[in-house]
Protein backbone atom coordinates (compact mmCIF):
# COMPACT_ATOMS: atom_id res chain seq x y z
CA UNK A 1 0.00 0.00 0.00
CA UNK A 2 1.52 3.48 -1.39
CA UNK A 3 2.65 5.14 2.01
CA UNK A 4 0.85 9.11 1.91
CA UNK A 5 3.40 11.49 0.69
CA UNK A 6 2.24 14.67 2.37
CA UNK A 7 2.16 17.00 -0.35
CA UNK A 8 -0.57 18.74 0.98
CA UNK A 9 0.70 20.36 4.68
CA UNK A 10 -2.36 23.25 4.53
CA UNK A 11 -5.28 24.25 2.63
CA UNK A 12 -4.19 25.34 -0.51
CA UNK A 13 -3.20 29.25 -1.05
CA UNK A 14 -2.55 31.01 -4.40
CA UNK A 15 0.86 29.59 -5.23
CA UNK A 16 -0.35 26.03 -4.66
CA UNK A 17 -3.19 26.35 -7.02
CA UNK A 18 -0.60 27.42 -9.73
CA UNK A 19 2.33 24.87 -8.84
CA UNK A 20 2.12 22.35 -11.37
CA UNK A 21 1.29 18.45 -10.80
CA UNK A 22 1.32 15.55 -12.04
CA UNK A 23 -2.22 16.16 -13.82
CA UNK A 24 -3.73 19.30 -14.25
CA UNK A 25 -6.35 20.56 -11.98
CA UNK A 26 -9.89 20.20 -14.10
CA UNK A 27 -12.22 19.75 -11.56
CA UNK A 28 -13.29 22.03 -8.45
CA UNK A 29 -15.59 19.92 -5.76
CA UNK A 30 -18.06 21.84 -4.05
CA UNK A 31 -18.11 19.74 -1.07
CA UNK A 32 -15.63 17.21 1.03
CA UNK A 33 -17.87 14.47 2.31
CA UNK A 34 -17.60 10.99 2.90
CA UNK A 35 -20.03 10.22 -0.43
CA UNK A 36 -17.89 12.39 -2.60
CA UNK A 37 -14.84 11.07 -1.63
CA UNK A 38 -15.77 7.56 -2.12
CA UNK A 39 -17.38 8.07 -5.62
CA UNK A 40 -16.53 11.16 -7.76
CA UNK A 41 -12.91 11.05 -6.38
CA UNK A 42 -12.46 7.50 -6.35
CA UNK A 43 -13.60 7.62 -10.03
CA UNK A 44 -11.46 10.17 -11.40
CA UNK A 45 -8.44 8.24 -9.45
CA UNK A 46 -9.36 4.97 -11.25
CA UNK A 47 -9.55 7.32 -14.39
CA UNK A 48 -6.23 8.98 -14.14
CA UNK A 49 -4.68 5.44 -13.63
CA UNK A 50 -5.91 3.97 -16.48
CA UNK A 51 -5.00 7.07 -18.60
CA UNK A 52 -8.20 8.65 -19.82
CA UNK A 53 -8.73 11.65 -17.78
CA UNK A 54 -5.78 13.36 -16.26
CA UNK A 55 -7.46 15.72 -14.13
CA UNK A 56 -6.77 16.45 -10.31
CA UNK A 57 -9.46 17.53 -8.13
CA UNK A 58 -9.69 21.04 -5.52
CA UNK A 59 -12.27 20.56 -2.56
CA UNK A 60 -13.97 23.49 -1.92
CA UNK A 61 -15.45 23.42 1.95
CA UNK A 62 -18.95 24.27 2.22
CA UNK A 63 -19.38 24.45 5.64
CA UNK A 64 -17.67 27.38 7.97
CA UNK A 65 -15.14 25.93 10.73
CA UNK A 66 -15.71 21.94 9.13
CA UNK A 67 -12.80 19.85 7.73
CA UNK A 68 -11.21 18.44 5.96
CA UNK A 69 -8.05 19.74 7.67
CA UNK A 70 -7.37 16.32 8.41
CA UNK A 71 -7.31 15.40 5.01
CA UNK A 72 -4.38 17.91 4.07
CA UNK A 73 -2.15 16.68 7.00
CA UNK A 74 -2.74 13.39 5.02
CA UNK A 75 -1.03 14.97 1.35
CA UNK A 76 -4.34 15.04 0.23
CA UNK A 77 -4.83 11.04 -0.04
CA UNK A 78 -6.66 8.74 2.06
CA UNK A 79 -8.48 5.27 1.42
CA UNK A 80 -11.34 3.73 -0.04
CA UNK A 81 -12.41 0.43 1.17
CA UNK A 82 -14.60 -1.30 -1.23
CA UNK A 83 -16.22 -4.22 0.30
CA UNK A 84 -19.27 -6.31 -0.35
CA UNK A 85 -21.00 -9.06 -2.95
CA UNK A 86 -21.09 -8.33 -6.65
CA UNK A 87 -22.19 -10.80 -9.14
CA UNK A 88 -22.24 -12.99 -6.56
CA UNK A 89 -18.72 -12.80 -5.61
CA UNK A 90 -17.32 -11.32 -2.15
CA UNK A 91 -15.39 -8.01 -3.49
CA UNK A 92 -12.46 -6.92 -0.51
CA UNK A 93 -10.76 -4.07 -2.18
CA UNK A 94 -8.54 -0.54 -0.92
CA UNK A 95 -7.63 2.15 -3.16
CA UNK A 96 -5.46 4.87 -2.23
CA UNK A 97 -7.12 7.96 -4.04
CA UNK A 98 -4.71 10.31 -5.20
CA UNK A 99 -6.15 12.78 -6.99
CA UNK A 100 -7.41 15.38 -4.61
CA UNK A 101 -4.81 18.00 -5.12
CA UNK A 102 -6.18 20.40 -2.51
CA UNK A 103 -8.84 22.22 -0.20
CA UNK A 104 -9.63 26.56 -0.69
CA UNK A 105 -11.42 27.57 2.41
CA UNK A 106 -13.89 30.42 0.80
CA UNK A 107 -14.22 31.29 4.77
CA UNK A 108 -11.01 31.94 5.80
CA UNK A 109 -9.12 32.48 2.32
CA UNK A 110 -11.43 34.51 -0.20
CA UNK A 111 -8.62 34.84 -2.63
CA UNK A 112 -7.90 31.54 -2.94
CA UNK A 113 -10.97 30.69 -3.63
CA UNK A 114 -11.68 33.42 -6.47
CA UNK A 115 -7.94 31.89 -7.72
CA UNK A 116 -9.88 28.99 -8.32
CA UNK A 117 -11.84 30.13 -9.98
CA UNK A 118 -9.55 31.60 -12.78
CA UNK A 119 -7.76 28.71 -13.25
CA UNK A 120 -6.80 28.04 -16.66
CA UNK A 121 -6.98 24.39 -16.74
CA UNK A 122 -10.67 24.18 -14.68
CA UNK A 123 -13.71 22.59 -16.86
CA UNK A 124 -15.72 20.19 -14.41
CA UNK A 125 -17.40 21.43 -11.13
CA UNK A 126 -19.22 18.61 -8.83
CA UNK A 127 -21.20 19.71 -5.77
CA UNK A 128 -22.79 17.52 -3.00
CA UNK A 129 -23.99 20.27 -0.38
CA UNK A 130 -27.33 17.89 0.29
CA UNK A 131 -30.74 18.44 -0.82
CA UNK A 132 -31.04 21.81 1.52
CA UNK A 133 -27.84 22.84 -0.27
CA UNK A 134 -29.61 24.08 -3.60
CA UNK A 135 -31.65 26.94 -2.32
CA UNK A 136 -32.79 30.30 -2.67
CA UNK A 137 -32.83 32.92 -0.35
CA UNK A 138 -33.18 36.28 -1.52
CA UNK A 139 -31.47 37.39 1.81
CA UNK A 140 -28.41 36.63 0.36
CA UNK A 141 -25.81 38.87 -0.86
CA UNK A 142 -23.48 39.19 -3.62
CA UNK A 143 -20.79 41.41 -1.66
CA UNK A 144 -21.02 38.89 1.26
CA UNK A 145 -17.19 36.84 0.92
CA UNK A 146 -18.49 34.28 0.78
CA UNK A 147 -22.54 34.17 0.02
CA UNK A 148 -24.75 32.30 2.27
CA UNK A 149 -26.17 29.46 0.18
CA UNK A 150 -24.45 27.46 -2.34
CA UNK A 151 -26.00 28.98 -5.69
CA UNK A 152 -24.73 32.30 -4.43
CA UNK A 153 -21.05 30.83 -3.86
CA UNK A 154 -21.58 29.53 -7.59
CA UNK A 155 -22.59 32.61 -9.12
CA UNK A 156 -19.32 34.88 -7.39
CA UNK A 157 -17.04 31.61 -8.67
CA UNK A 158 -18.60 31.89 -12.28
CA UNK A 159 -18.61 35.12 -12.28
CA UNK A 160 -14.92 35.66 -11.06
CA UNK A 161 -13.96 33.41 -13.85
CA UNK A 162 -15.72 35.04 -16.64
CA UNK A 163 -14.55 38.51 -15.77
CA UNK A 164 -10.80 36.89 -15.52
CA UNK A 165 -11.68 35.49 -18.97
CA UNK A 166 -13.27 38.42 -20.84
CA UNK A 167 -16.24 36.30 -21.17
CA UNK A 168 -14.49 33.76 -23.23
CA UNK A 169 -17.28 31.74 -24.44
CA UNK A 170 -14.64 28.47 -24.23
CA UNK A 171 -14.49 29.17 -20.35
CA UNK A 172 -17.56 27.85 -19.18
CA UNK A 173 -18.07 25.10 -17.11
CA UNK A 174 -19.95 21.78 -17.00
CA UNK A 175 -21.67 21.53 -13.46
CA UNK A 176 -22.28 18.45 -12.02
CA UNK A 177 -24.04 18.57 -9.06
CA UNK A 178 -25.28 15.19 -7.23
CA UNK A 179 -27.67 16.73 -4.72
CA UNK A 180 -30.50 14.00 -4.35
CA UNK A 181 -33.49 16.33 -5.36
CA UNK A 182 -35.12 15.78 -9.01
CA UNK A 183 -33.74 17.44 -12.21
CA UNK A 184 -30.58 18.52 -9.64
CA UNK A 185 -29.01 20.43 -12.32
CA UNK A 186 -31.94 22.47 -13.44
CA UNK A 187 -32.87 23.29 -10.34
CA UNK A 188 -29.38 25.11 -9.42
CA UNK A 189 -29.43 26.78 -12.60
CA UNK A 190 -32.96 28.28 -11.84
CA UNK A 191 -31.30 29.08 -8.27
CA UNK A 192 -28.23 31.12 -10.14
CA UNK A 193 -30.47 33.16 -13.11
CA UNK A 194 -32.23 34.60 -9.66
CA UNK A 195 -29.30 35.49 -7.89
CA UNK A 196 -27.98 37.24 -11.48
CA UNK A 197 -31.38 38.94 -11.46
CA UNK A 198 -31.36 39.63 -7.62
CA UNK A 199 -28.01 40.93 -7.83
CA UNK A 200 -28.23 43.06 -11.15
CA UNK A 201 -25.24 41.37 -12.76
CA UNK A 202 -24.38 42.52 -16.17
CA UNK A 203 -26.39 40.95 -18.99
CA UNK A 204 -23.44 39.69 -20.63
CA UNK A 205 -22.41 37.81 -17.33
CA UNK A 206 -26.34 36.46 -17.39
CA UNK A 207 -26.02 35.35 -21.02
CA UNK A 208 -22.70 33.91 -20.42
CA UNK A 209 -24.02 31.41 -17.68
CA UNK A 210 -26.65 29.99 -20.07
CA UNK A 211 -24.58 29.64 -23.08
CA UNK A 212 -21.41 29.01 -22.11
CA UNK A 213 -22.00 26.22 -19.25
CA UNK A 214 -23.81 23.18 -19.04
CA UNK A 215 -25.47 22.16 -16.24
CA UNK A 216 -26.31 18.74 -16.00
CA UNK A 217 -28.98 16.83 -14.09
CA UNK A 218 -27.55 13.35 -12.44
CA UNK A 219 -28.50 10.51 -10.40
CA UNK A 220 -26.03 8.72 -8.40
CA UNK A 221 -25.80 5.53 -6.28
CA UNK A 222 -23.59 4.28 -4.35
CA UNK A 223 -23.92 2.68 -0.51
CA UNK A 224 -21.17 4.96 1.95
CA UNK A 225 -20.47 3.30 5.31
CA UNK A 226 -19.65 4.47 8.71
CA UNK A 227 -16.32 3.84 10.40
CA UNK A 228 -15.83 1.21 12.23
CA UNK A 229 -13.21 -0.05 15.09
CA UNK A 230 -11.30 -2.86 13.29
CA UNK A 231 -10.95 -0.60 10.02
CA UNK A 232 -9.76 2.41 12.36
CA UNK A 233 -7.26 0.10 13.39
CA UNK A 234 -6.02 -1.45 9.88
CA UNK A 235 -5.63 2.27 8.78
CA UNK A 236 -4.57 4.17 11.97
CA UNK A 237 -2.83 6.90 9.42
CA UNK A 238 -5.89 7.28 7.79
CA UNK A 239 -8.57 9.55 9.54
CA UNK A 240 -10.29 9.98 6.35
CA UNK A 241 -10.28 6.26 4.92
CA UNK A 242 -14.36 5.88 3.68
CA UNK A 243 -15.93 2.28 3.27
CA UNK A 244 -18.60 1.77 0.55
CA UNK A 245 -19.78 -0.98 -1.50
CA UNK A 246 -18.70 -1.97 -4.81
CA UNK A 247 -21.66 -0.79 -6.70
CA UNK A 248 -21.62 2.65 -8.45
CA UNK A 249 -23.25 3.75 -10.79
CA UNK A 250 -23.47 7.76 -12.14
CA UNK A 251 -26.18 8.41 -14.80
CA UNK A 252 -25.47 11.81 -16.28
CA UNK A 253 -28.14 14.23 -18.30
CA UNK A 254 -27.31 17.50 -20.61
CA UNK A 255 -28.64 19.18 -23.13
CA UNK A 256 -25.00 19.10 -24.75
CA UNK A 257 -23.19 15.83 -25.69
CA UNK A 258 -20.44 15.60 -22.26
CA UNK A 259 -19.18 12.05 -22.73
CA UNK A 260 -16.27 13.48 -25.06
CA UNK A 261 -14.84 15.21 -22.31
CA UNK A 262 -16.11 13.33 -19.08
CA UNK A 263 -14.28 10.43 -20.07
CA UNK A 264 -14.58 7.93 -16.62
CA UNK A 265 -16.28 5.23 -18.41
CA UNK A 266 -13.75 4.71 -20.78
CA UNK A 267 -12.12 3.29 -17.75
CA UNK A 268 -14.56 0.76 -17.31
CA UNK A 269 -16.76 3.12 -14.84
CA UNK A 270 -20.09 2.95 -14.54
CA UNK A 271 -21.22 6.13 -15.92
CA UNK A 272 -24.35 6.83 -18.03
CA UNK A 273 -24.86 9.66 -20.22
CA UNK A 274 -28.37 10.01 -21.00
CA UNK A 275 -31.31 12.51 -22.15
CA UNK A 276 -34.17 11.53 -19.41
CA UNK A 277 -32.93 10.50 -15.93
CA UNK A 278 -36.97 10.18 -15.53
CA UNK A 279 -36.55 6.39 -15.90
CA UNK A 280 -33.56 5.70 -14.04
CA UNK A 281 -34.58 8.14 -10.89
CA UNK A 282 -38.39 6.09 -11.05
CA UNK A 283 -36.90 2.94 -10.66
CA UNK A 284 -33.79 3.81 -8.15
CA UNK A 285 -35.97 6.24 -5.84
CA UNK A 286 -39.07 3.68 -5.69
CA UNK A 287 -37.43 0.37 -5.63
CA UNK A 288 -33.76 0.98 -3.52
CA UNK A 289 -34.69 4.06 -1.58
CA UNK A 290 -38.15 2.70 -1.21
CA UNK A 291 -37.82 -0.79 -0.13
CA UNK A 292 -34.61 0.99 2.77
CA UNK A 293 -37.43 3.18 4.14
CA UNK A 294 -40.17 0.98 4.42
CA UNK A 295 -38.43 -1.51 6.21
CA UNK A 296 -35.63 0.52 8.71
CA UNK A 297 -38.53 1.34 11.26
CA UNK A 298 -39.93 -1.81 11.95
CA UNK A 299 -36.61 -3.90 11.68
CA UNK A 300 -35.62 -1.20 14.26
CA UNK A 301 -38.30 -1.84 16.52
CA UNK A 302 -37.76 -5.91 16.00
CA UNK A 303 -34.24 -5.30 17.75
CA UNK A 304 -32.23 -5.27 14.22
CA UNK A 305 -29.69 -2.80 14.17
CA UNK A 306 -28.44 -2.35 10.60
CA UNK A 307 -29.04 -3.35 7.26
CA UNK A 308 -27.34 -6.50 6.66
CA UNK A 309 -29.01 -7.96 10.03
CA UNK A 310 -32.29 -7.59 8.88
CA UNK A 311 -31.43 -9.21 5.59
CA UNK A 312 -30.50 -12.04 7.46
CA UNK A 313 -33.86 -12.40 9.90
CA UNK A 314 -36.01 -14.63 8.55
CA UNK A 315 -39.12 -12.55 9.42
CA UNK A 316 -37.79 -9.09 7.84
CA UNK A 317 -36.31 -10.87 4.73
CA UNK A 318 -40.19 -11.86 3.95
CA UNK A 319 -41.46 -8.45 4.39
CA UNK A 320 -38.64 -7.01 2.43
CA UNK A 321 -39.08 -9.32 -0.31
CA UNK A 322 -42.55 -8.69 -0.26
CA UNK A 323 -42.53 -4.78 -0.06
CA UNK A 324 -39.82 -4.78 -3.03
CA UNK A 325 -41.32 -7.72 -5.38
CA UNK A 326 -45.17 -7.46 -4.55
CA UNK A 327 -45.60 -3.76 -4.31
CA UNK A 328 -43.02 -1.44 -5.06
CA UNK A 329 -41.44 -3.04 -8.02
CA UNK A 330 -44.55 -3.84 -10.27
CA UNK A 331 -45.23 0.02 -9.73
CA UNK A 332 -42.26 1.11 -12.01
CA UNK A 333 -43.14 2.37 -15.44
CA UNK A 334 -40.84 -0.13 -16.83
CA UNK A 335 -40.68 -3.75 -18.29
CA UNK A 336 -41.25 -5.83 -14.88
CA UNK A 337 -38.22 -8.35 -16.08
CA UNK A 338 -35.79 -5.31 -15.88
CA UNK A 339 -37.36 -3.72 -12.40
CA UNK A 340 -37.29 -7.55 -10.93
CA UNK A 341 -33.20 -7.85 -12.20
CA UNK A 342 -32.53 -4.53 -10.55
CA UNK A 343 -34.69 -5.78 -7.40
CA UNK A 344 -32.32 -8.37 -7.47
CA UNK A 345 -29.27 -6.64 -7.57
CA UNK A 346 -30.78 -4.06 -4.47
CA UNK A 347 -31.05 -7.33 -2.53
CA UNK A 348 -27.53 -8.51 -3.02
CA UNK A 349 -26.38 -4.75 -2.07
CA UNK A 350 -28.15 -4.85 1.47
CA UNK A 351 -26.87 -8.05 1.75
CA UNK A 352 -23.49 -6.62 2.26
CA UNK A 353 -21.94 -8.56 5.13
CA UNK A 354 -19.09 -5.56 5.06
CA UNK A 355 -21.41 -2.39 5.22
CA UNK A 356 -22.30 -1.37 8.17
CA UNK A 357 -25.59 0.61 7.32
CA UNK A 358 -27.18 1.49 10.21
CA UNK A 359 -30.85 1.49 10.42
CA UNK A 360 -30.99 4.64 12.62
CA UNK A 361 -29.37 6.66 9.67
CA UNK A 362 -31.77 5.51 7.51
CA UNK A 363 -34.38 6.60 9.82
CA UNK A 364 -33.22 10.33 9.54
CA UNK A 365 -36.14 12.31 8.43
CA UNK A 366 -38.60 9.49 8.20
CA UNK A 367 -41.77 11.88 6.87
CA UNK A 368 -40.16 13.33 4.54
CA UNK A 369 -38.47 10.14 2.76
CA UNK A 370 -41.68 7.83 3.40
CA UNK A 371 -43.81 10.86 1.43
CA UNK A 372 -40.98 11.30 -1.70
CA UNK A 373 -40.52 7.27 -1.53
CA UNK A 374 -43.37 4.98 -0.81
CA UNK A 375 -45.96 7.56 -1.19
CA UNK A 376 -45.99 7.41 -4.70
CA UNK A 377 -46.40 3.64 -5.16
CA UNK A 378 -49.12 3.57 -2.40
CA UNK A 379 -50.81 6.03 -4.17
CA UNK A 380 -50.68 4.37 -7.84
CA UNK A 381 -51.56 0.97 -6.43
CA UNK A 382 -55.07 2.39 -4.48
CA UNK A 383 -55.69 3.91 -7.80
CA UNK A 384 -55.57 0.65 -9.46
CA UNK A 385 -58.04 -1.14 -7.08
CA UNK A 386 -55.60 -2.82 -5.17
CA UNK A 387 -54.35 -2.96 -1.35
CA UNK A 388 -50.55 -2.24 -0.58
CA UNK A 389 -50.56 -3.49 2.35
CA UNK A 390 -47.22 -3.97 3.37
CA UNK A 391 -46.16 -0.23 2.77
CA UNK A 392 -49.85 0.94 4.70
CA UNK A 393 -47.87 -1.03 7.28
CA UNK A 394 -44.45 0.87 6.70
CA UNK A 395 -45.89 3.87 7.50
CA UNK A 396 -48.02 2.47 11.10
CA UNK A 397 -44.68 1.51 11.85
CA UNK A 398 -42.73 4.95 11.02
CA UNK A 399 -45.71 6.44 13.43
CA UNK A 400 -44.54 4.05 15.78
CA UNK A 401 -40.86 4.73 15.46
CA UNK A 402 -41.74 8.61 15.96
CA UNK A 403 -43.80 7.84 19.25
CA UNK A 404 -42.15 9.58 21.90
CA UNK A 405 -40.90 8.27 25.12
CA UNK A 406 -38.51 10.87 26.52
CA UNK A 407 -37.07 14.66 25.65
CA UNK A 408 -34.07 15.10 27.39
CA UNK A 409 -31.75 18.65 26.32
CA UNK A 410 -33.91 19.62 23.42
CA UNK A 411 -33.91 15.46 21.64
CA UNK A 412 -37.06 13.27 21.27
CA UNK A 413 -36.81 9.79 22.56
CA UNK A 414 -38.69 6.69 21.33
CA UNK A 415 -38.39 3.28 23.18
CA UNK A 416 -37.79 0.09 21.47
CA UNK A 417 -39.76 -3.02 22.88
CA UNK A 418 -36.45 -3.92 24.96
CA UNK A 419 -36.68 -0.39 26.99
CA UNK A 420 -33.77 1.25 25.30
CA UNK A 421 -34.02 4.55 23.87
CA UNK A 422 -33.32 5.74 20.34
CA UNK A 423 -33.13 9.25 19.21
CA UNK A 424 -35.86 9.97 16.76
CA UNK A 425 -33.93 12.10 13.63
CA UNK A 426 -36.43 14.26 12.65
CA UNK A 427 -37.76 17.95 12.69
CA UNK A 428 -39.19 18.56 16.27
CA UNK A 429 -42.43 19.78 14.88
CA UNK A 430 -42.68 16.69 12.41
CA UNK A 431 -42.63 15.01 15.52
CA UNK A 432 -45.21 16.76 17.92
CA UNK A 433 -47.22 16.26 14.74
CA UNK A 434 -47.42 12.42 14.00
CA UNK A 435 -48.10 11.78 17.60
CA UNK A 436 -50.67 9.12 18.28
CA UNK A 437 -53.08 8.52 21.19
CA UNK A 438 -56.55 7.38 19.42
CA UNK A 439 -57.36 6.84 16.07
CA UNK A 440 -58.75 10.43 15.80
CA UNK A 441 -55.08 11.51 15.96
CA UNK A 442 -54.38 8.60 13.15
CA UNK A 443 -57.31 10.73 10.99
CA UNK A 444 -55.95 13.97 11.79
CA UNK A 445 -52.47 13.34 10.94
CA UNK A 446 -53.24 11.51 7.58
CA UNK A 447 -55.09 14.10 6.32
CA UNK A 448 -52.79 16.97 7.22
CA UNK A 449 -51.46 17.62 3.72
CA UNK A 450 -48.85 19.41 4.63
CA UNK A 451 -46.91 16.65 5.90
CA UNK A 452 -47.92 14.19 2.90
CA UNK A 453 -48.87 16.16 -0.28
CA UNK A 454 -52.60 14.79 -0.27
CA UNK A 455 -55.50 13.35 2.24
CA UNK A 456 -54.57 9.77 3.16
CA UNK A 457 -57.14 9.83 5.94
CA UNK A 458 -59.00 6.70 3.98
CA UNK A 459 -56.21 4.79 5.44
CA UNK A 460 -56.50 5.98 9.29
CA UNK A 461 -58.30 2.65 10.11
CA UNK A 462 -55.92 0.13 8.50
CA UNK A 463 -52.88 2.27 9.81
CA UNK A 464 -54.39 2.15 13.43
CA UNK A 465 -54.71 -1.67 13.39
CA UNK A 466 -51.66 -1.67 12.42
CA UNK A 467 -49.91 0.90 14.62
CA UNK A 468 -51.71 -0.85 17.72
CA UNK A 469 -49.87 -4.12 16.94
CA UNK A 470 -46.79 -2.67 16.28
CA UNK A 471 -46.73 -0.87 19.53
CA UNK A 472 -47.49 -4.49 21.30
CA UNK A 473 -45.54 -6.67 19.91
CA UNK A 474 -43.71 -5.49 16.74
CA UNK A 475 -42.54 -8.92 15.36
CA UNK A 476 -45.61 -10.43 15.68
CA UNK A 477 -47.50 -7.87 13.88
CA UNK A 478 -45.20 -8.57 11.30
CA UNK A 479 -45.84 -11.94 11.34
CA UNK A 480 -49.62 -11.30 11.07
CA UNK A 481 -48.93 -9.19 8.20
CA UNK A 482 -47.47 -11.78 6.45
CA UNK A 483 -49.75 -14.26 7.19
Amino acid sequence: MPPFNGRMEKLMNIDDLMAPGKHPIRVAQFGTGNFLRAFTDYMIDVANEAGVFDGDVVMVKQVPGSGPDRLAAQGGQYHVILQGKQDGKIVDEVRTVTAVRGTVNPYTDYEAYQALARLDTLRFLVSNTTEAGIVYDETDKFDALPAATYPGRLVQFLYERWQAFNGDPEKGLIILPVELIEDNGKALKACCMKFIDLWKLDEAFKKWVEEANIFTSTLVDRIVSGKSQSMSEKFPEDSMYVVAEPFGLWIIASDKDISGEFTLAKAGIPVIFTDDLKPFRERKVRVLNGTHTAMAMISYLCGVDIVADAMADALLRKYIDYVSYEELAPAVPQPIEETREFADEVMERFENPFLNHKLLDISLNSVSKWRARDLPTVCDTLAAGKNPKVLVFSLAALLAFDTIAEDKDGQYYGKRPDGSLYPIREDRKVVEAVQVKSEDDVKRILSDESLWGTDLSGLSKQVYASLTAIRQDPRAAVEALLA
